[in-house]
This record gives C-alpha cells, sequence and structure tokens, in this order.
C-alpha cells in the first residue's frame, strides 16, 4: 500500500546560485514541481509513494527520475515524451527569499500526459491522491487529471488540492478561477496561500474565506500565511498558528513542504475524522518543515529530516 500518489507537473528550477568570477549570475539545476515535492516531503518522513507524470526524453527528465527514484518515489507512473521538452522555470529571489518564476512550458513534457498514460494501478494502492492546478491549465493533460481524480474518487481515496496558482502559466484569471473552483469541490482536503482563498473567494478575512472555501465540500481547509504562519478550518475547529522564526534565503517548497508533512500525518484517517479533529499539533509540525525548508536553496534538495523538524519545535 502506498501512502500518497500524486499527479501533475514535475520540472527544473534553475535557481540563483550566487555569481561567476566576472559577476554573472549562476543558476542551480534544482528538481521541483509541487506534486513532486509534496512526495520528497512524505518520503523523506519515511512515507511511501508515487508520482504520475510527464517529463521530456532529455537529460533533464532523466535528472528528475533519478532524483524521485534517489527519494524512494516509485517511478513507473512517469511517461516520457520524445517530442516535447522537461518543463523548465527560473527563480528569481528578493531579500526576504520570496521567489519569482519564469516558465518555459509552451509547451512543457507535465502538459502532454494523456489519460492513457495514468497508471491506474498505482491509485489503487495509495490511501492518498494527491493534485495542483497546473495539471488543469491545458489539454491533454487536464482531462488526465479529472479522470484519475474521479477514479480515486469512486475507490474511496482521500482527495488532496493544492492549487499552487501561477497566474502567468494560465490564458486567463476567469479559467483559473473556474478551474480550481471545479477542482476544490471534489477535495477532502484543500491547501490555499491567502492570494488563492482571496482568488477563489474574494475573500481577505481568514475566518470568512475559509469558510466560503469549507463550505464548497473539503473536510479540511489549510491557508499557509508564509512568515505568519498557517490555519486550519474543519467542520468544528479554526485556528491560527505562527510560524516558526527562521532565516529565510528560499520559499521555493516550502509550502510544499507543508503539505507533504500535513498529509504524512493524515493518511490513516478517514475524510469525515479529518473533519471533526483538533489539529493543533499537526499544523505545528507542518510549520516547521516548511518553515526549515525555506533556510535552504532549492525545493526537494531543501527538505528537512523528521529529526530536523523535531529539533526545530524543540527550539
Amino acid at each position: 500500500m502506498l501512502d500518497i500518489v500524486s499527479l501533475g507537473e514535475i520540472l527544473i528550477d534553475f535557481t540563483p546560485n550566487g555569481t561567476n568570477e566576472q559577476g554573472i549570475a549562476l543558476f542551480a539545476r534544482n528538481p521541483g514541481g509541487a506534486p513532486a515535492n509534496v512526495l520528497a516531503m512524505n518520503s523523506k518522513l519515511g512515507g511511501s509513494s508515487a508520482f504520475i507524470g510527464k517529463v521530456g526524453n532529455d537529460a533533464f527528465g532523466s535528472y528528475l527520475k533519478d532524483t524521485l527514484s534517489n527519494h524512494n518515489i516509485d517511478i513507473t507512473g512517469m511517461a516520457t515524451d520524445s517530442n516535447v521538452p522537461t518543463t523548465l522555470a527560473f527563480v528569481q529571489l528578493d531579500s526576504k527569499g520570496d521567489r519569482s518564476f519564469s516558465f518555459y512550458r509552451n509547451p512543457g513534457a507535465d502538459m502532454m500526459l494523456n489519460a492513457d498514460e495514468v497508471k491506474k494501478e498505482l491509485i489503487d494502492e495509495c490511501k492518498i491522491f494527491h493534485f495542483g492546478s497546473l495539471s488543469l491549465t491545458d489539454e491533454p493533460c487536464r482531462k488526465a487529471t479529472y479522470d484519475a481524480v474521479n477514479y480515486a474518487k469512486k475507490l474511496g481515496k482521500i482527495i488532496s488540492f493544492d492549487p499552487n496558482y501561477r497566474s502567468l502559466l494560465w490564458s486567463d484569471r476567469e479559467k483559473a478561477v473556474n478551474e480550481i473552483s471545479r477542482a476544490i469541490t471534489m477535495a477532502d482536503i484543500l491547501k490555499v496561500s491567502e492570494e488563492e482563498m482571496y482568488l477563489v473567494t474574494g475573500e481577505t478575512n481568514l475566518e470568512i474565506g475559509s469558510k466560503k472555501l469549507l463550505n464548497m465540500g473539503a473536510s479540511l481547509v489549510l491557508v499557509s500565511l508564509g512568515e505568519k504562519g498557517a490555519c486550519y478550518r474543519n467542520k468544528n475547529h479554526f485556528c491560527v498558528f505562527p510560524a516558526y522564526k527562521v532565516d529565510a534565503v528560499d520559499t521555493t517548497g516550502a509550502g510544499d513542504a507543508f503539505v507533504g508533512a500535513m498529509l504524512w500525518q493524515l493518511k490513516n484517517y478517514k475524510p469525515d475524522e479529518i473533519a471533526d479533529m483538533v489539529l493543533d499539533d499537526k499544523i505545528l509540525f507542518a510549520n516547521a518543515a516548511g518553515g526549515l525548508t525555506a533556510t535552504r536553496i532549492g525545493a526537494i534538495p531543501a527538505l528537512p529530516t523528521l529529526d530536523e523538524i523535531k529539533i526545530c519545535q524543540k527550539g
């Protein structure tokens, strides 16, 4: 039995890595993509997982497959495209480590996943099926994603959704809102940023916005607040918890680490149990995972171990 199967994008994040002797910026090749990052966090904590997605038949695609394999993530569900290259993203960081992206995905291999390439045997074996909205931007990956989600729901799997909204990858804002809203109605566990909460609900107030999202059908709504922490909302509880104080250098993957740490803790519960649980200790654990990830460059290479998270929580 697999703890988590995720479907979606996997790509190369080219992350700032100093300058050369001429003062020209250098970029490090880091593996990334939110659904893959979530699995890597789960794996780092000792969980089992598998990835469904597509890379190009190129050196970047081979590197990404090797990276997941080295993290004990099943890659039998990874397809290869001989005509479209692996998706790339260049990351820019500000003085606080907050990032912005430039994508090379027009198209990218992750967009080209077909429904008949989805290895449903992996979904048969999982407890949680996780996906994001980048696989909803275009066909054929949109159909492949919804087909997989519907299949997982019919099997009674826990459905986890993190929009991970990137405006540059959508043709327009209205289309993004429509697709993200549709996906939210299918989710048991929903994680959004403050920006994504506002995008869907028009609310900046956490209590009101999280309630609106919960009313769309989820058992649990998680809202990541960056350096301010995170909050959760389920049927009977709404709580906000501060972030751990860390020296952030790169926030890439911090939200994915938070999600991966939460799913690792929730994998053995049913949606109706999650809907009524007090989750304070689990949020604090996930906050530590996200905070520690921001203290290092990259996403997957920056993910903390279980021992590091425990030490962070002890102060």
